[in-house]
């Protein structure tokens, strides 16, 4: 079956646009190729410095006939309607109609047969609407072209489009169309230095070999693959280790189209700079990975750049540029380091009387004053020394105004620790001026020092309580203030830890810390539980755990204790994983249903013990009985927060459930005997609340 190929040929397109530009490019043709009823195979994009491409295979070379059936006026019906439907459906005349019998009359039914178009003038109708309509994040209009004025949004100036369609084992065809005065060909262009000329291509095949040959690598994980790759055998060879970073290496890739690794080398004096700031600084100024010693896990003073050419001279010229523009900048970094240093943390906390944190919550201050008073309060309940924690709390966002975290705002709170520990402040309070930010997402550390944990939990549960007390919660997809993350984070730092804490008593206490009074500040903190829950779903659910059982554990009520709710949701899971917990899971829901049913037929709950002197079947008693001593036994199991024995006591309802549900008619014709029954039924409902509400599971 046919294929396409599709090259747009521009100016050179910004790397972090190009991933998402080619998945668009992709999926906008693939779209409208099903669309239009040309189905294919496959399809794969790329992306280079100054190319978008695409190539689709197995494309049919025509749609297909389409025939359906339109239905028309009642036989009878007046000539206006009559005429309407004959030219709608292209019919001559009601002889070509056909008669269809219908409950409500005979209708008219017209046959309208589309005929299919060859696939290739279908692709010329729709790939110019993509190429108008693409969606890039920033665009401009670019000028004119033969003396017509431009019309074209695109990110950087167009120069050339190559479509082609066709057979392999044939000449393809050009898809003929033409965008801003570019009519499309089989021409596209090389490297931009050392293949500048114009190549004719045909197929994708042909496409990528020329390409290539022409120094244009086109797939970027090719270019990835051959970046690493080069990077770490050049490291290797003169004894270093190549300081690996992933989204370094997804831009890079994007910034070259025949990558080439060279080494370079910036003055040791410059070590003394801690290695993230070096980091920092040749990365984000000159796009080069960083190098160090394995022996000593420690920086060197070499670098590695990759190049989109091929020097005569071996790349020294473009070494020497890199070196040349690192050195300053490192200096500067130096300059920023040892400039920092001469000004104690505490020094600078002043200043922050001054920085609103935000309009309704006061000054950064302010908001320092009341994580410095939470995390005392918190201190003993994580086992941390409550003088290094309130001391942490005091200096950890410090470095917020020193001049190298200005500069790279991503060494925020490392450098807290670095300026911590110059100033001889302890190791946990150094510690936690760094790690009272994390954890910040799901593949961040966790701290585990107690003082570190204590600042973290306050300066997460300060966030959310002040966000919530202002009513600026999460809405939808939006979250601007990043609450989801902190809950998150709230909710890794107690489970990971084992901490116990009631967080409907820390949020109040820190509404209490509040200047700004919340409009309903008694259902706040249970308002915000619930925001726990969700939190607390969204991370089951992403380890694969089943996120109905957190619904199941918080619908009992009085749940805050975030650690013993984690581990009642574990020991209900493996329950229910059992053959026990599978058939009184039914039980349950059976005795729920049913009695949902009888309630609201008789507009009544059939709550209060059951009289014993009513049982008449040993199911009935043997019921009774067991759901008497399992309540009892799981209650006590509950209350020593032995969750797997809770559950086991729970296992033994499953035989008198079972039996009861097998030989007992529960609408007994006896009105006293069903009221029993129904009462026995909810005796059921009532035992295993003591461990979660069942009927919140899902089957």
């Amino acid at each position: 079956m046919p294929e396409l190929l599709l090259e747009l040929f521009s100016e050179e397109i910004p790397a972090r646009m190009q991933a998402k530009a080619a998945d668009d490019l992709r999926r906008m043709v693939t779209d409208k190729l099903v669309a239009e009823g040309l189905v294919y195979e496959g399809a794969k994009a790329f992306a280079t410095p100054r190319r978008l491409a695409l190539t689709v295979h197995g494309i049919p070379a025509r749609q297909p006939d389409l025939k359906t059936e339109r239905r028309g006026p009642k036989v009878g019906a007046p000539d206006a309607a009559v005429q309407g439907f004959l030219k709608a459906t292209g019919l001559k005349s009601l002889d070509e109609a056909k008669i269809q019998r219908d409950p409500k009359g005979d209708f008219y039914i017209g046959l309208i047969e589309k005929p299919g178009r060859d696939a290739i003038d279908v692709l010329a109708e729709i790939l110019p609407v993509i190429i108008r309509t693409f969606p890039w994040p920033k665009s401009m209009r670019w000028g004119a072209r033969s003396g017509k004025p431009g019309s074209l949004n695109w990110v950087r100036p167009l120069h050339a489009i190559t479509a082609t369609f066709g057979l392999e084992t044939e000449e393809p065809d050009v898809v003929k169309f033409e965008v801003d005065g570019i009519e499309t060909g089989q021409t596209t262009y090389g490297h931009r230095f050392m293949a500048p000329g114009a190549i004719s291509v045909r197929r994708f095949e042909d496409y990528e070999a020329k390409l290539k040959a022409a120094k244009v690598i086109l797939d970027p994980q090719a270019r990835k693959d051959i970046i690493f790759a080069d990077a770490k055998e050049l490291t290797f060879a003169q004894g270093f280790e190549l300081v690996e970073d992933q989204g370094l290496l997804d831009e890079v890739s994007g910034l070259v189209e025949w990558p080439v690794v060279m080494m370079g080398t910036f003055e040791a004096e410059y070590l003394a700079i801690p290695d993230e700031v070096i980091r920092a600084t040749i990365r984000n100024n000159q796009k080069c990975f960083v190098v160090k010693d394995p022996k000593t896990g420690k920086l060197t003073n070499k670098f590695v750049l990759t190049a989109n050419i091929e020097a005569t001279d071996g790349g020294k010229v473009i070494v020497s540029g890199n070196e040349r523009v690192i050195r300053p900048r490192l200096s500067d970094a130096k300059f920023f380091y040892e400039t920092d240093l001469k000004t104690k943390l505490e020094d600078r906390l002043p200043k922050f009387e001054q920085i609103v944190f935000h309009e309704k919550l006061g000054t950064q201050a302010a908001r320092i004053n009341r994580i410095e008073r939470m995390a005392a309060e918190i201190a003993p309940l994580v086992g941390a020394d409550v003088a290094k924690a309130t001391r942490a709390a005091h200096l950890a966002k410090a470095d917020l105004l020193t001049e190298v975290v200005g500069e790279f705002p991503e060494v925020q709170g490392l450098m807290g620790r670095y300026y911590a520990k110059a100033q001889g402040e302890d190791d946990s309070v150094a510690a936690a001026c760094e790690d009272h930010y994390k954890p910040q997402g799901p593949a961040d550390r966790v701290p585990t020092d107690p003082v570190s944990v204590a600042v973290a939990l306050a300066d997460k549960i300060d966030t959310l309580v002040g966000f919530w007390a202002i009513d600026e919660k999460p809405t939808g997809s939006k979250d601007p203030y990043a609450l989801r993350r902190a809950a998150l984070g709230v909710i890794r730092l107690i489970a990971e830890n084992a901490l116990r804490l009631s967080l409907t008593k820390v949020a109040a206490s820190a509404l209490a810390g509040l200047s700004v009074k919340s409009a309903d500040a008694q259902k706040l903190p249970s308002d915000l539980l619930a925001f726990f829950a969700d939190r607390l779903k969204v991370q089951l659910r992403e380890q694969g755990a089943r996120h109905d059982l957190v619904d199941a554990v918080f619908a009992l009520g009085g749940q805050d204790d975030l650690l013993m709710i984690v581990r009642r949701v574990e020991a209900l899971g493996k329950f229910l994983d059992t053959d026990d917990g599978k058939n009184l899971l039914a039980g349950t829901k059976r005795a729920s249903n049913i009695l949902s049913i009888e309630e609201k037929k008789d507009k009544r709950s059939f709550d209060g013990a059951p009289d014993a002197a009513l049982y008449s079947l040993a199911e009935e008693k043997a019921l009774a009985k067991a759901i008497g001593e399992v309540k009892a036994e799981a209650s006590a199991a509950v209350a020593k927060e032995d969750f797997a024995a809770a559950m086991s006591a729970m296992a033994k309802l499953r035989p008198p459930v079972d039996a009861f549900f097998d030989k007992v008619r529960v609408n007994d014709d006896d009105p006293k005997v069903r009221e029993n029954r129904l009462k026995l039924l909810n005796e059921i409902r009532s035992a295993t609340r003591a461990v979660a509400d069942f009927s919140k599971i899902q089957d």
